[in-house]
């Protein structure tokens, strides 16, 4: 999952006409690596979670600027394991016994 989510975050970087030809997993998103401003930062979140169905505070901004890109799809991941986790209690509380 981690690499899927890798590969849609590198392809939304380059339509935002981000260079990721230099990209590592430990590249940082924010001044010490591709350099994401918070407007490109809240763009990704939003493409982020409409691809995936996740949800970001605006209050997170600042700590995913200080994220490397693996930081940053690990997060992603966790939160959609989550959100399916949740989803599968929620379905499995409402099922008879």
């Amino acid at each position: 999952m981690q690499d899927r989510i890798r590969e849609f975050v590198l392809a939304a970087l380059t339509e935002m006409q981000y260079d990721v030809s230099e990209v590592t997993g430990d590249t940082d998103l924010g001044p010490a690596g591709l350099d994401l401003e918070s407007l490109a930062l809240a763009d990704l979140s939003v493409q982020v979670e409409d691809e995936f169905g996740v949800k970001f505070d605006l209050d997170e901004m600042e700590s995913t600027a200080l994220m490397t890109l693996d930081q940053f799809t690990a997060d992603i991941a966790a939160r959609i394991n989550a959100t399916t986790a949740a989803a599968t209690t929620t379905a499995t509380a409402g099922s008879p016994a």
